[in-house]
């Protein structure tokens, strides 16, 4: 991976949203109304273009969150991908979401890798790719997770402490903050090292993702 791929994935924060997965469900994903809310305020295409245009220190990036494994009873599961808007068929970042609703206004997603990642690239519009991407293709981050609280039409959290282990540039553990409110995502990833010194990420703010 090229240094300018490497400095995009250090600024922007993916998506998103973790937490682990042992808290309570209080309801069945299929039934539970503010899950499937929570779900529907992610699921579409975003875009970084704006901010990209306003500040040029932020890249135009595009964020693709799409459902899959609809069948399932253990959550709403997302298909997540990230590229550079200019560079739309070549994402940098793959992942799989798990999203679950632990307790009235709570809201976590477990966050998982997928193996050999690019074979799914454009997965979104590729029915037959999405029959091939199988549970056991992907892998959980432990430790990597975001807890969102939902008040007044918006949700609010980030990751919990130094639990997210990081290697990127010298980095011990990673932070993710995130906001997120009708038709706009705003995510903030840094990297710290053991001394607590940013390493890598934004310094200025989160990167500003708008549904399209």
């Amino acid at each position: 991976m090229n240094k300018i791929f490497q400095n995009i994935i250090a600024l922007i924060p993916i998506l998103f949203l973790l937490n682990c997965s042992t808290s309570k469900v209080t309801q069945k994903p299929k039934t539970d109304k503010q899950l499937s809310q929570f779900a529907s305020m992610l699921i579409g295409k975003y875009s970084s273009k704006k901010q990209a245009e306003q500040d040029t220190t932020y890249f135009n990036i595009s964020l693709i969150m799409k459902p899959i494994w609809q069948d399932r009873n253990d959550g709403i599961w997302l298909y997540i991908e990230q590229a550079v808007a200019a560079k739309p068929d070549k994402p940098y970042r793959q992942r799989v979401y798990r999203l679950l609703h632990p307790s009235s206004t709570t809201f976590t997603s477990d966050i998982y890798t997928i193996k050999n990642a690019l074979d799914f690239a454009g997965l979104q519009n590729d029915d037959n790719k999405k029959a091939l991407l199988t549970f056991d293709k992907i892998e959980l981050k432990d430790g990597c997770s975001v807890t969102l609280d939902y008040e007044n039409g918006m949700y609010q959290g980030g990751t919990l402490g130094d639990n997210c282990p990081s290697e990127l540039r010298g980095a011990k553990y990673a932070t993710t903050k995130i906001t997120l409110k009708e038709g706009r995502l705003e995510s903030w990833d840094q990297g710290f090292d053991s001394t607590g010194k940013q390493v890598w990420g934004a310094t200025k703010g989160g990167y500003i993702f708008l549904k399209e």
